[in-house]
């Protein structure tokens, strides 16, 4: 009987004071237009319905992967819209859509059929998804015309916001960026004037060189930055703060002398007398098995290197150059003193992995 106790001190640590502050953030850039946060993925591994819980009142709708996920938050007591972004899997989703007030976006001819064919207890409000030029999910803009008066035809439909996604507006100068929005303002161009648009998420609320303009941004979607990351090539940080604190514990310390591997596959080999720390964190715990030697890990107020292969429960860092390391000591994945960003550039990844993959086994403790 565990009682909801946890003996292993490895642990992300959740600032829900980070969340709100982000949020604050998140809400001063989208201005006038309505804000949705995104809390897919488990709140991007933070915690859906804490995070829900942190940012209500900042936002006016939250953005969930699919139905499971919205269920979870409805089943916490929210009542405020959710917009499914992958929309339904099937029609026998869409009374539960119609019962709990959940948005579906459709992206594709069978929701549409679905949608269509449908007899439902009250009219759904539906987000229509144009492919600008992501080509993953969408409707082609020529499409856009008929689908959208099919809809408003539609007795089983309320409203419609018209939506797409943009590829590369992390990356400012990227040509497809104006493509994209030209396609997009095209699609506003022969829809309904007074219809609800939907076309910023995180990174193209946050840019300087995106001109979205009033009409493309009556909804902002906000992902990523509630979790105090700035995805965007700004030179100047906003003032976001990190959400997650990873820590591990020291569980031993050893000395390993000159040409003597550690970890599988002996990937490295000490080059002088070393002192190795094994932390009590690997793959199993989310922590990518693909990080190279020398990725950053926060120990005892300095940054020190990854040392071997990352194995499922645990990792090895060099401390030869810390004066003292002892077992307990707590390391810093990522969180305050090491940035996620600059560990995933270590890795060869992304923000958005490293806080989604880190698993259940974790315990996430709320301050």
């Amino acid at each position: 009987m565990s009682n909801g106790l946890h003996f292993r001190p490895t642990r992300a640590e959740i600032d829900t004071d980070a969340l709100r502050h982000n949020a604050t953030m998140a809400r001063k850039h989208a201005g006038h237009c309505k804000l949705m946060g995104v809390i897919k993925a488990n709140g991007y591994g933070h915690g859906a319905v804490e995070v829900a819980h942190a940012i209500n009142g900042s936002v006016d709708a939250y953005g969930v992967a699919f139905i499971d996920e919205a269920l979870k938050l409805r089943d916490a007591g929210f009542n405020q819209p959710i917009v499914l972004l992958e929309g339904c899997f099937s029609e026998a989703e869409l009374p539960v859509c119609a019962h709990y007030n959940l948005q579906p976006v459709v992206h594709q001819q069978a929701q549409l059929d679905a949608i269509l064919n449908a007899r439902l207890v009250k009219p759904l409000a539906v987000w229509l998804k144009a492919d600008t030029g992501m080509h993953r999910l969408g409707f082609a803009p020529e499409q856009i015309e008929a689908v959208s008066k099919q809809l408003e035809n539609c007795p089983q439909v309320g409203s419609v916001t018209v939506m797409t996604h943009f590829a590369n507006a992390d990356r400012h100068q990227h040509p497809l960026n104006e493509r994209q929005l030209d396609r997009f303002n095209e699609v506003c161009a022969r829809t309904t004037p007074a219809r609800t648009l939907s076309a910023a998420n995180t990174a193209a609320l946050l840019s300087s060189a995106l001109d979205l303009g009033d009409k493309a941004s009556q909804w902002c979607r906000t992902g990523i930055m509630l979790y105090g990351v700035d995805p965007t090539e700004q030179q100047e940080a906003l003032p976001l703060l990190p959400a997650m604190r990873l820590l591990a514990p020291v569980m031993a310390v050893r000395e390993v002398a000159i040409g003597e591997a550690v970890g599988y596959g002996s990937q490295w080999v000490a080059e002088r007398p070393s002192r190795i720390a094994t932390l009590a964190i690997g793959y199993a715990d989310g922590y990518p098995r693909h990080a190279p030697n020398g990725t950053p890990v926060w120990l005892n107020g300095v940054e020190v290197p990854l040392a071997g292969t990352v194995s499922m429960d645990m990792i090895t860092v060099d401390v030869t150059d810390i004066e003292s390391v002892r077992i307990g000591d707590e390391a810093e994945l990522w969180g305050p003193n090491l940035d996620v960003a600059k560990v995933a550039e270590a890795i060869g990844t992304i923000t958005y992995e490293l806080l989604t993959r880190v698993s259940e086994r974790v315990p996430r403790h709320y301050k």
